[in-house]
C-alpha cells in the first residue's frame, strides 16, 4: 500500500509539473530562458504602420539576450488563416524597422517568427495585420500642366489602367493602348477654378487619386500685366472686381490704397507675379455700407526697400470692414508687422492659408500680427509656414473699442510651422488682452526659442492639441501668468535645411502625427 502510494503521490508531481511547463511556454515564453528552453523566443512588441498608402512598415523589439540569426515574415492578404502567402521575407535584427511594399486596398495579416543562431526551434508566430489604402501610381501634377478646361496627368509608364475619373462632373476619360504605354493623358471638360478629385482605375480597383484646383477663368476678370500701372488699375477697378496678374516683375511699387473690396489673383501658381507693394485697408467712399475686403491669391510680395509692414488700417473706419485673405502666397522681406491695425475700427477676420511667410517684421519692434485699437473678430493661421518672423508679440490683440461688451476675438493656430529660434524670453506668442477672447494652437511646429505663449492674465488658456515644441523650454513654464502646453511634445524636428527654408520632417513620429504645415511631410 505504502508503494502504491508514493507512486500516485508521484503521478500527481509530474502531472503537475506538465502543466505548469505546458502553462508557461502559452502564455510566458520568456520565463524559459536560462532553464533549458528548445526553441526561440517569439518577437514581442509587433507593430505595423502603413507608410505612402501601401508600404508597410514592420518592427518588433530584439532583447540583447536573444540569439535569433533572423527572423521569417509572412503576409497573407484577407486571410487572417494564412492559407495563402502572398509575400515571404526574412530579416535580420539589424536590418529593423524593416518596410515592404504591398498591394492596395487589401488587409494583411502578418505573422513573425524567430530562426535561431544556435539550433534551437523556431519560435512560435506573433501575428498582427494592417490594410494598404489605395496605390498611387499616379505622379504629382505639374501646376504649368493644369489649365482651365483641361489638364495631363501622368503615372508609371506601362502600368495597367483602363480609365481617369474625374469627380465633380462624372468626367470619364478611357485610357488608350498609346496613353497607357506613355504614362500620359490630357483630361478635358473640366470647369475653371474647381476643384477636382482625379481616380486612376483598373477596371474596379483604385490605383492612385490626385486633387487638383482647375486653372483661372481670363473671362472672369480684369487682366493685368506687369508693365501695366497696377495703382491705375485698381482705381479703375469696380468694387467686387477680380485683378487677374500675369506671371512676371510688376513695374509699380509703393502703397496701394483698398477702399473697396478686391481680389487680387495670381494667374499661374507656378509662376507667382512678382510685387513689392504694401496695403492700407479703408471704407469706400463711394459706398459707407460696404465691409471692405482684401484677397490676396498666388502672389509673391516683397517688402524690399519699402517702410511698414505688409496690410495697414492707419485711420479710422466708421464702416465694419471686411474680411482679409492670404491665400497660397510668399510673402517675404517686410520690416514692419504682417498685419497693423492702429485706427478706431472693426474688421471681420484676417486669414492666413497655404502660405509661406518669411523675413517679415525684422526691425524687430514690432508686433508680427498687431491689433492695437482695432478689434478683429477672426485670426486664422492654417497650413502656413512663419520663417525668422521677429516679434516682440506673434499675436497681439489689444483690448479696442468694445472690449468688455458682447464681442469676442478668436484666435486659431492650426497646421502651422513657425520658425524664430531666437526669440527672448520677453517674446510672446499670443498676447491677447482683448476682455472675451477664445483662443486655439493645434497641430503646430513651433521652434521659438525662449519665448513664452503669454505673461498676461486676460490672455485665455488656448485649447492646445498635437502640437511639438521644439528647443522652446518656455512654452511649458508654469509662471507669471504663462499659459504652458503641458501635453505638447518636444522631439526635434529634424528638417532638412532649416537655413535654407526646408522645413522638410525627418522625424517619423511628427510625420505620423501631422504635426506642422502639411507641405513639409512628405
Amino acid at each position: 500500500m505504502m508503494k502504491a502510494k508514493y507512486i500516485f503521490r508521484g503521478l500527481i508531481a509530474v502531472l503537475l509539473l506538465a502543466v505548469g511547463v505546458s502553462s508557461c511556454e502559452s502564455y510566458n515564453e520568456e520565463l524559459l530562458d536560462s532553464v533549458g528552453n528548445t526553441r526561440e523566443f517569439s518577437p514581442i512588441g509587433l507593430k505595423a504602420t502603413v507608410r505612402n498608402q501601401t508600404t508597410v512598415e514592420l518592427n518588433w523589439t530584439v532583447k540583447t539576450d536573444e540569439n535569433a540569426d533572423h527572423y521569417v515574415v509572412e503576409f497573407s492578404p484577407d486571410d487572417p488563416e494564412f492559407k495563402t502567402i502572398f509575400k515571404t521575407v526574412n530579416v535580420t535584427p539589424a536590418e529593423l524597422p524593416i518596410q515592404v511594399a504591398l498591394e492596395g486596398e487589401t488587409t494583411y495579416s502578418i505573422r513573425v517568427k524567430a530562426v535561431s543562431a544556435s539550433g534551437l526551434d523556431d519560435s512560435k508566430w506573433s501575428v498582427t495585420t494592417a490594410t494598404t489604402l489605395s496605390e498611387q501610381i499616379f505622379f504629382p501634377i505639374k501646376p504649368e500642366e493644369i489649365e482651365a478646361g483641361y489638364l495631363t496627368v501622368r503615372w508609371t509608364p506601362n502600368s495597367n489602367v483602363t480609365e481617369i475619373l474625374v469627380q465633380p462632373g462624372n468626367i470619364a476619360h478611357t485610357i488608350t493602348a498609346e496613353e497607357k504605354a506613355a504614362g500620359a493623358a490630357i483630361v478635358n471638360g473640366l470647369t475653371p477654378e474647381t476643384n477636382y478629385t482625379a481616380t486612376l482605375k483598373n477596371g474596379t480597383k483604385t490605383r492612385g487619386i490626385l486633387t487638383f484646383t482647375s486653372g483661372v477663368d481670363l473671362t472672369k476678370g480684369i487682366v493685368i500685366n506687369p508693365q501695366d500701372d497696377l495703382i491705375a488699375k485698381v482705381a479703375q477697378a469696380p468694387s467686387g472686381s477680380r485683378l487677374l496678374l500675369m506671371p512676371g516683375v510688376y513695374s509699380t511699387t509703393g502703397e496701394i490704397i483698398v477702399n473697396k473690396t478686391l481680389i487680387f489673383r495670381g494667374v499661374r501658381p507656378e509662376n507667382k507675379p512678382k510685387l513689392t507693394v504694401k496695403f492700407t485697408l479703408a471704407n469706400n467712399p463711394a459706398n459707407a455700407s460696404e465691409a471692405v475686403g482684401l484677397s490676396l491669391v498666388d502672389l509673391d510680395l516683397s517688402g524690399s526697400g519699402l517702410t511698414g509692414g505688409v496690410i495697414s488700417i492707419l485711420t479710422a473706419q466708421a464702416s465694419p470692414l471686411g474680411d482679409i485673405l492670404i491665400s497660397s502666397s510668399y510673402v517675404h522681406d517686410y520690416p514692419s508687422q504682417l498685419m497693423y491695425g492702429n485706427a478706431a475700427a472693426r474688421l471681420k477676420s484676417f486669414t492666413i492659408d497655404n502660405s509661406i511667410v518669411k523675413n517679415v517684421n525684422t526691425a524687430g519692434s514690432a508686433d508680427f500680427i498687431d491689433f492695437r485699437t482695432t478689434y478683429v473678430e477672426n485670426v486664422t493661421l492654417t497650413r502656413s509656414t512663419f520663417n525668422n518672423c521677429g516679434s516682440r508679440d506673434f499675436i497681439r490683440l489689444d483690448a479696442a473699442a468694445g472690449s468688455g461688451g458682447s464681442l469676442v476675438s478668436n484666435v486659431v493656430i492650426d497646421g502651422c510651422t513657425i520658425y524664430t529660434p531666437t526669440l527672448i524670453a520677453s517674446s510672446r506668442i499670443l498676447y491677447v488682452r482683448f476682455a472675451t477672447n477664445i483662443l486655439a494652437v493645434r497641430n503646430t511646429l513651433l521652434v521659438v526659442g525662449q519665448a513664452i505663449y503669454t505673461n498676461n492674465a486676460a490672455t485665455s488658456a488656448p485649447g492646445f492639441g498635437n502640437n511639438n515644441n521644439f528647443n522652446s523650454p518656455n512654452l511649458k513654464a508654469t509662471t507669471n501668468n504663462n499659459r504652458p502646453d503641458a501635453a505638447a511634445t518636444t522631439l526635434d524636428p529634424q528638417f532638412a535645411n532649416a537655413a535654407g527654408g526646408d522645413f522638410t520632417l525627418g522625424n517619423q513620429t511628427l510625420k505620423d502625427n501631422k504635426i506642422g504645415d502639411p507641405r513639409w511631410i512628405k
